[in-house]
């Protein structure tokens, strides 16, 4: 009866063993753990980045803006608001895919409203910096720095 447990017991580990190689994949021939697929995986297409929303939008350039015009809590409430609104308008017009020439004439309207509503809001000085801003984003800050200096001195 030894003899035939010591023939058996070898052979019943040798199944064993080869049967959990099989079903978790070990000792394949791809090295690692884990049951692999001959079948190639299908590549995912790159997501496209998420459009902001107006207030994303706006909350990006704030600070920059803030910088620049010095602006108080309220100045920038005002401006906040009036960016934001501009922004929506414009991103609706988009969405609508006009004509250019139609849509050209809308993004005028809704700048010359954004400007009115700035004028009435701000400072004039504050808001002939925004309007020097606005066409050279570049030159403002360095007016703004060499003002402050030579303030300083």
């Amino acid at each position: 009866m030894k003899t035939a447990i010591r023939k058996i017991l070898p052979l019943s580990l040798l199944f064993f063993s080869v049967l959990s190689m099989a079903q978790y994949g070990y000792g394949s021939r791809y090295g690692g753990y884990g049951r692999r697929s001959s079948i190639p995986q299908a590549q995912t297409p790159e997501k496209e980045p998420e459009k902001l929303t107006a207030e994303e939008i706006v909350e990006q350039e704030m600070p920059k803006i803030i910088e620049t015009l010095a602006l108080d809590p309220f100045e920038e409430a005002i401006m906040r608001t009036t960016l934001v609104n501009s922004v929506k308008k414009r991103m609706e017009l988009q969405i609508l895919n006009l004509e250019p020439q139609k849509m050209r004439e809308e993004f005028k309207k809704i700048q010359d409203q954004q400007e009115k509503e700035l004028k009435a809001g701000l400072p004039p000085e504050k808001y002939q910096i925004y309007l020097d801003m606005r066409e050279n984003p570049t030159k403002t800050k360095r007016k703004q720095k060499k003002k402050k200096k030579k303030s300083k001195t």
